[in-house]
C-alpha cells in the first residue's frame, strides 16, 4: 500500500492509529482524501484495517508502518520511509498512548521493625506517552521544516498531541499517566509561540472518557458518561484546518470542544519574568 510515487495530496501521519482514538482520526483524514500513513506497534496492519480503510475511503491513499514511538531509531525510520515515498509530510498527529500504571505507593507500607529495599518504578507509560511524544514531536519539526510555506495560509503544517483532561485535572488513580498528559499540555502551550516564527501550529487534544483499547477492560466504562469519537474528529477538524490556531488545548467532552485557558500570572513579577525569558530566548 505504500506509495512508489511522490505525493501530491497531504500527508498526514497518526501514532498509535490502527485503533481507538488514533483509527477515528485515519476515518477522518481519509474522508478528506489524503494520504493517512498508521503508524503503529504491531508488525503488520490488523487483517483487513487497510482494505476496509481504502473501500470506505475510495479518494484516500493509506499506508503503514511498524515502530514503537518510545524508540527513536524505529520512530525516525518510519518517519524516514514516509518522507522518502512521499516527498512531503503535511500534518503529524502524536496519539500514540498506553496505560499501564505503575504504583509509587507500596502495597506493603514498611515499618522500622520490618523494612526492604524499594522496588525501581517501571516506567513504560513515560516511555510511550511522554517520550514517544517528544520524538514524535521533534521528527515533526524537522520535516514540515523542510516544506515551503503555503502560498494560500503560510504554513508549513501542523502537529496534534494527544494529550487528556486527566491532564488537566488530578487524576489519583493514575498519576503517573496524569503526568504525562500534564507534561503534553504545556509542551504544547510553550512550543506554540516558539513554532510561530517557523510557519508551524502545535496544538493538543485533551479527551474525556472515549471507549478505547487503552483501557484495561470495556466493563471500565459501565456507568461513565461517553463522548462520542464524533466529537473528537469536529475538534481535529477545527485544528488542522484553521492555521491561525496554535498553542490551543481543546478539551473534547459530551458534544463539545472547549478550548481550555491558560493560567493567569499569579503576579506582575512572575509576569514580568517570564516574559523576560522570552525575550532573552533562553533559560
Amino acid at each position: 500500500m505504500i506509495m512508489s510515487t511522490k505525493e501530491s495530496r497531504r500527508v498526514v501521519i497518526v501514532t498509535g492509529g490502527a485503533s481507538g482514538i488514533g483509527l477515528g482520526m485515519v476515518n477522518y483524514f481519509g474522508s478528506k482524501g489524503d494520504h493517512v500513513a498508521v503508524f503503529d506497534i504491531h508488525a503488520e496492519a490488523p487483517a483487513g484495517l487497510l482494505d476496509e480503510l481504502t473501500t470506505t475511503h475510495t479518494k484516500a491513499n493509506f499506508s503503514y508502518y511498524q515502530c514503537d514511538v518510545s524508540d527513536w531509531d524505529s520512530v525516525s525510520s518510519a518517519f524516514k520511509g514516509l518522507y522518502t515515498t512521499c516527498g512531503h509530510i503535511d500534518v503529524v498527529m502524536g496519539n500514540a498512548g498506553i496505560s499501564r500504571e505503575e504504583s509509587l505507593i507500596p502495597t506493603t507500607i514498611p515499618t522500622i521493625s520490618e523494612p526492604f529495599e524499594p522496588t525501581k518504578p517501571k516506567l513504560r507509560t513515560m516511555d510511550v506517552n511522554m517520550t514517544g511524544a517528544l520524538y514524535t514531536t521533534k521528527l515533526a519539526i524537522h520535516y514540515l521544516l523542510l516544506n515551503t510555506p503555503s502560498p494560500t495560509t503560510g504554513s508549513r503544517g501542523s502537529i496534534v498531541l494527544t494529550a487528556s483532561n486527566a491532564g488537566i485535572y488530578a487524576f489519583p488513580v493514575a498519576p503517573l499517566y496524569a503526568a504525562c498528559k500534564a507534561a503534553l499540555v504545556n509542551l504544547t502551550r510553550s512550543l506554540g509561540p516558539a513554532l510561530l516564527p517557523h510557519h508551524i501550529q502545535i496544538n493538543a487534544l485533551a479527551p474525556a472518557v472515549l471507549e478505547t483499547n487503552i483501557a484495561p477492560s470495556k466493563d471500565l466504562f459501565q456507568g461513565m458518561k461517553m463522548t462520542p469519537m464524533s466529537t473528537l474528529v469536529m475538534a481535529v477538524d477545527g485544528l488542522v484546518e484553521d492555521v491561525k490556531r496554535t498553542a490551543q488545548i481543546v478539551e473534547v467532552h459530551g458534544d463539545k470542544a472547549t478550548v481550555r485557558e491558560v493560567y493567569g500570572y499569579v503576579d506582575e513579577d512572575s509576569e514580568f519574568n517570564l516574559k523576560r525569558f522570552w525575550t532573552l530566548g533562553y533559560a
